[in-house]
Order: C-alpha cells, then structure tokens, then sequence
C-alpha cells in the first residue's frame, strides 16, 4: 500500500514531460530567430553603408517580404479558426510575434506616412476625430453613397460585414414599395493586416430625372431615399474639399443639410485615413446620410494614396475598391480621373488626377484631349474642372505643387474654354479671376481652391501678400466652410462661398459668372457681399 503513490509519481510526470520539451524547443526556436533577426539587422547595416540605394531598397524590401509573409499567413489561418502550427503553444507563441510585428508595422508605417508628408508649413492643432460606429447586424448596409452612371443611371455602393451578403439593391417610387431590382457585384481588399468588409456597387436604372427613389441594399437593413439630378437647367453643385472626418468636418455637412442641391462634386482628400483603414469605414459612416441622397462625384487627392517605400502596396488601394466613379463610361481607363454631364448635358464637369501621369504622352492627357474634343459648346454652354493640387495659389502652404500639372495642361482648358477649375489642397477658400498662364484673361478659367471642408490638419492660416498671383487673387480666407455653384441657365451662374459660423453657414463670397460659349470676353461680376481682408 505504502508503495502506490511512489509508482504512480514517475507515471504523473512522464506525461508532463512531451509538453515541457514543446515548450524548451518552441522557446529555443524563438531565442534561435532572436538571433537571426539580429544578425540580419547588421548584415542590413552593412549593406546600407556600402551598398547604392536602389540595392538597399530591393534588399529591405526582401526582408520585409520574409517577415511579412508568414505572418500574414498566420493572421488568414488564425482569421479562418485554423490552427498555423498544429499545437496550442506553437500557434500561441507565433500568434504573439505575428501580433507584435502588425503592431510594429502599423506604427512604423503611419509615422512614414505622416513624415512623408509634412511640410515647411506649421498647421495649429489637430482638431478630434469623429468616429462612427457600426452597432448593426453584419449582412446589413453601412456607409452607403450613390454616384452617377450616365444620363439615367445611379451607382449605388455600399459595405457588409457579412462578405457573403448579396449585391442587389430594390427600388421604387414609393417608401417601402419596390417595384424593380438590380444586380452588382462585390469586392474585398487587403492593407497589411486589414481586411475589408465586401463592398458592393449596383447599378439601377433607367431612373426618371428630377425624382425622388425609395431603395433598399442587400434585402437587410434600412431603406434609403434619393433625388435624381434634373436633366433641365437650373442645377445646382455643392462643391467640398479636404473633407477629413472631425468636429469642423461634421459641421460642415450640418451646414449642407440634406435637400437643396442637386448633386456634390469633391475635389480629393476624403477620409484621411492615412494608412488607418478603419478610418475609412467611418468616414463612410460620417457622410452617409448625405451621400446616400444625393450622387457624390469625387476624385482623388494625395491622402487617398497610401504608398509607402519598401512596402509594396498598390496606391489607391482603398480609395478605388471603395468610391468607383464613372471612368469607363467617360473613355478612361483609370478611376482616378474621368468625366460626366449634367442638367442633361448642360454641364460637362471633369474630374483629373493630380496624382495619376499627366505629362506629354501620358494616358491621362490623350483621354483629356478627346473628352474635350467632344464637348459641342453649343450644346453644353457649362465646363466644369476638378483637381486636387491648385495650379495657382498665394498661401505659404503647398506653394509650387500644382506647377508642373499647370504647365502641363493649362493650354488645353484654356483653348476648351473651361468656365471654372476647383482645387483643394490648400486648407483655405481663395478665389482667382480668370486667368491664363499668370495673367488676368477674360477667355480663361476662373479658380477656386475649396480645401477648407474640415480635415484633421487645421487650417492654412497664412497667406503671402507679396505673392506674384496676389493681384490676381480676389477673395482670401483661411476658414472652414463649402460652395455652391448655381447654374441658373445657359449663360450665368452664381458661385456662393459659405464660412461655418457656429449652427448657420454665412455667405461671405458671391460672385456671379458668364459662360464662355456665349463668346463674350468680360469679367465675373462681384455682388460686393465679402470684403478684401486676408
């Protein structure tokens, strides 16, 4: 009796013993890679002293890959509630380095990011992000927006958590009381360790012009209401920028309100993700409500690329999957820039990429080329242009950047006869004159930079009054706000500039335009509504 115990201890630890050496060997592994890691980093310093950049650039970047690789694996098996290495503590051990090296990532490659980008301008504070949730089922429709697709057509595009969710969007007249449907189509991407909901775009129609629609996406969910554009002049644009997604940001779209315009147009720099891809699932969130009324017509801007050096990641990742525009309606090849009319044909607005080739025997610029070429101006009395980076511009921040796009293309709006070109950008409202090369023209462009929507940066508070463009710059100030373009009919419009005052949307700028079909050669006419203080 007094025996048993001592027979049963060896037995007790005999079966400790296979999950102890696991254990030794899973550690000695780890002490193993330490070791190779660190042996790497100075065979990497050695080569950075010695080796030419593009070497070290091509050697970092299989580093990376080496790393990279399995974690990721890790994360897609981990993701599927597979196991990566066959037992508990091995999935445990690598699940913490493959977390440890995301963490490191992340960090490292929003402050390259941020640093990237900085420039000579010091901005004032940043104001708080506003970060929307989603508290909904899965299979129901989140950060839904609308764009155009032809004359009678609407895109409708939306994000599920559910990936399997379908892409069908119900519509009709009266709330609740669908009487057609359409089929689309579903899209993933991957961004590092992010992995997208689906994000699905449907297109409905034929639509009626001028009419309100009931809709509702993926048969789960809210129902949704939107205004179609008119297909008659009068027609009027809001026109954004720099839009971000804080406190000034919301204030911003509380000024727009929900119903009085007709379509919005913005000129790039939409999320500010910045690499943080959740941040443009709430952005969809934040403009939702009024994205999903009314179409949004957006091209992109330097915050919507999100490259970085050794990490190979295709720009536009994100903006593209997420905001698809009309290009192959237009002739484009890209979605980062294209064209569209309104007002049924009255208006033909064009959308160009500061940030795709533009240069002489670029794509971009023999599509530019042939878009403007069919434009009949009889027919389309209004020719509108969207840019991000702004060809002319007094404040100190982003001096120069839009020059060699200017340079590049500027005699082809002014031969078109393009009636107003909108930037963004510059974190400010500034109003030009018509203008040509440098000088007053009255057959040129009237410019508008607009980038004052309400991003996390703040303001570019500095304007330079010795500028060489200040004679030539009419309206300048350093606020957060939106415009209006009202095209009241074949021959005049009226430009309106709203400033965020508190709960109301001052009007500080108005001026009124004449277009340039008509052949007239005048000056835009100022009511006199805003002063001259910079």
């Amino acid at each position: 009796m007094a025996t048993e115990p001592a027979a049963s201890s060896p037995r007790r630890d005999d079966t400790r013993k296979p999950h102890i050496t696991f254990l030794i060997r899973t550690l000695l592994l780890a002490c193993k890679i330490a070791r190779v890691a660190a042996a790497l980093i100075r065979v990497l310093y050695l080569v950075a002293l010695a080796a030419p950049a593009k070497s070290l650039l091509a050697a970092a970047t299989a580093a990376f890959a080496l790393v990279n690789a399995p974690c990721l694996r890790y994360m897609n098996q981990a993701a599927l509630g597979r196991s990566f290495t066959g037992t508990f503590c091995g999935d445990l051990l690598v699940g913490a380095m493959a977390h440890s090296w995301r963490l490191l990532v992340q960090g490292l490659t929003s402050l390259m990011f941020l640093c990237a980008r900085a420039d000579e301008y010091v901005r004032p504070p940043p104001s708080p992000l506003v970060l929307m949730a989603h508290d909904k089922p899965a299979s129901h429709p989140q950060q839904v927006h609308i764009s155009v697709v032809g004359a009678k057509n609407m895109r409708i595009s939306w994000v599920t958590d559910d990936r399997s969710a379908p892409s069908v969007v119900e519509y009709g007249r009266s709330p609740g009381k669908y009487t057609a449907s359409a089929t689309g189509d579903h899209i993933t991407y991957h961004y590092f360790f992010y992995k997208s909901g689906a994000i699905h775009h449907v297109t409905i129609g034929p639509l009626d012009p001028g009419t309100t629609y009931y809709y509702r996406c993926g048969k789960a969910g809210d129902e949704f209401r939107l205004r179609t554009p008119p297909a008659t002049l009068p027609i009027e644009f809001v026109v954004i920028g720099d839009l971000g997604q804080t406190g000034w940001t919301a204030s911003t779209l509380s000024h727009i309100g929900g119903g009085d315009y007709d379509m919005l147009l913005l000129p790039g720099d939409l999320s500010y993700a910045d690499t943080r891809q959740p941040l443009w699932d709430s952005f969809g969130r934040l403009v939702q409500p009024l994205a999903s009324a009314r179409p949004w017509m957006v091209t992109e801007g330097n915050h919507e690329m999100e490259t970085l050096p050794v990490v190979e990641l295709a720009p536009f990742a994100a903006y593209n999957a997420r905001w698809r525009m009309p290009h192959a309606e237009s002739g484009s090849r890209s979605n980062l820039y294209y064209s569209f009319d309104a007002a049924g044909g009255a208006a033909h607005v064009v959308m160009l990429g500061s940030y795709a080739a533009f240069g002489e025997g670029s794509e971009q610029r023999r599509w530019l080329e042939a878009d403007l070429a069919r434009v009949d101006r009889r027919r389309t009395p209004w020719l509108l242009v969207l840019l991000h980076a702004p060809w002319y511009n007094t404040n100190q921040a982003h001096q120069g950047e839009g020059e060699r796009m200017r340079l590049a293309m500027e005699r082809m709006l002014y031969d078109a006869r393009v009636d107003v070109v909108f930037a963004g950008h510059v974190h400010a409202y500034e109003r030009f004159t018509r203008i040509y090369d440098n000088e007053a023209d009255s057959r040129g462009p009237m410019y508008i930079t607009i980038g004052d929507g309400g991003n996390r940066e703040g303001l570019a508070l500095r304007f330079i009054e010795d500028h060489k463009s200040a004679h030539l710059s009419v309206f300048r100030e350093a606020s957060f706000g939106h415009g209006r373009l009202r095209i009241v009919n074949e021959t005049s419009a009226v430009w309106t500039w709203h400033r965020n005052d508190d709960e109301y949307a001052t009007v500080r700028d108005e001026v009124w335009l004449e277009s340039l079909a008509a052949g007239k050669q005048s000056l835009a006419t100022t009511t006199g509504r805003h002063t001259d203080e910079l």
